[in-house]
C-alpha cells in the first residue's frame, strides 16, 4: 500500500507499507538484486525529532532507508506498561513520509511470532542481561533480541541505526549481531534533546506538564557528573547527582558511573578509561532513563 510523499530537496518520494513478512521479503529481494544498499530503523512507534535523526542518518549512508513499527511485547516486564505505551500511528506514517522513509513495515504481533510468545529461544548475553536496565527489568533484553533477530533476519539490513539513549540496548544489539555472525553495519546515533536537555522519549509524553518541568533534571545531573568527574573515588559524585534527582521528585532506580566497552560500575575512576554516566528514574510513574559520555 502506498502513502503519499511530500516534496524533499534531492527528489520526489513515496512511502511503500508492508503489514506481511513474506511481501516485505519479496520486494526487498528485487531491490538488493539491483545492487541497493539497505538501511533500518527500527522503531516501536510514538516517534519524536529523535527517531527522524535516526532516518536522516539512514538516508546519508544507504539507498533505501527501511523503518518498523512494532510494539514488542516480549520486552515488556511490566504488562501495565506495555498497555501504556503511547500509539500515534497516523502521525508517524505522515512523520516518516515527509522524512524521506522509503518502506516501513508494519507487523501485528503473530507476524513477528507466528508460533506464540511463549518458548521463545535464548541469548548468551553475559553479564549485560543482569545489570543496570537488566536488573530493574528482568527479561527485558531477551525479549529485545527475540524480536531484533528476527526483524534483522528478515530485512537483511547493509546498516542497522539505533540512537544513543538505550545504551545498555545498543551494547546487547551489537552482541547479538556477533552471536548470530549477521554482515550489518551498527551505528549509533548521537541522543537528541530538547532545549532544557531532557532526552526526546517516546514515553515524555505521559509526564504531567510538572512533572515535565521537573524530568528536565535527568540531563542537569548527568551534566553535574560530567562537569566534576575526576580521578579516584566516584561516589561523591554520584551522590551529588542523586541530591539533584530528589529535589526534583524523581523516585531513583539507579544512577551509575560505569565501563563503556561493559558497563562494569566504576567505583575509583583512573581518569583515562573511557566511561559513562547512567540514570533510571521515576517522575511519577513514568520511567525515564538517559546517559552521558564523561571523557
Amino acid at each position: 500500500m502506498g502513502w503519499p510523499g511530500w516534496f524533499l530537496p534531492a527528489k520526489t518520494l513515496k512511502m511503500i507499507l508492508f503489514k506481511k513478512s513474506s511481501d516485505l521479503r519479496h520486494w526487498l529481494k528485487s531491490q538488493k538484486e539491483g545492487g541497493r544498499k539497505t538501511g533500518f530503523v527500527p522503531t516501536m512507534g510514538a516517534l519524536h525529532e529523535g527517531h527522524m535523526h535516526l532516518v536522516a542518518s539512514c538516508r546519508s549512508l544507504a539507498d533505501l532507508c527501511i523503518c518498523s513499527i512494532f510494539v514488542n511485547p516480549a520486552q515488556f516486564n511490566d504488562p501495565k506498561d506495555f498497555e501504556k505505551y503511547p500509539v500515534s500511528l497516523e502521525k508517524d506514517i505522515e512523520m516518516l513520509t515527509k522524512a524521506g522513509t522509503d518502506v516501513l513495515f508494519l507487523p501485528a504481533v503473530p507476524e513477528i511470532y507466528p508460533q506464540g510468545e511463549t518458548g521463545l529461544e535464548k541469548y548468551d548475553l553475559g553479564e549485560l542481561e543482569f545489570i543496570l536496565e537488566g536488573r530493574y527489568r528482568p527479561g527485558h533484553f531477551q525479549g529485545v533480541c527475540q524480536v531484533m533477530s528476527r526483524l534483522l533476519k528478515l530485512v537483511e539490513p547493509d546498516h542497522l541505526f539505533m540512537g544513543q539513549k538505550d545504551f545498555q540496548q545498543n551494547l546487547v544489539v551489537n552482541r547479538l549481531i556477533r552471536l548470530l555472525q549477521l554482515p550489518v553495519q551498527f551505528h549509533i546515533v548521537p541522543t537528541i534533546r530538547e532545549a532544557d536537555g531532557l532526552a526526546q522519549s517516546s514515553r515524555n509524553r505521559r509526564l504531567t506538564p510538572e512533572q515535565r518541568k521537573n524530568a528536565a533534571a535527568i540531563s542537569q545531573a548527568l551534566n553535574d557528573i560530567r562537569q566534576k568527574m575526576v580521578a579516584g573515588d566516584t561516589g561523591p559524585v554520584l551522590e551529588a547527582a542523586r541530591e539533584i534527582l530528589d529535589a526534583a521528585h524523581f523516585k531513583t532506580d539507579y544512577i551509575s558511573i560505569s565501563r563503556s566497552a561493559d558497563l562494569k560500575p566504576i567505583v575509583n575512576w583512573n581518569g583515562k578509561e573511557q566511561v559513562l554516566a547512567l540514570i533510571a528514574a521515576f517522575q511519577g510513574d513514568v520511567r525515564l532513563i538517559d546517559n552521558m559520555l564523561l571523557n
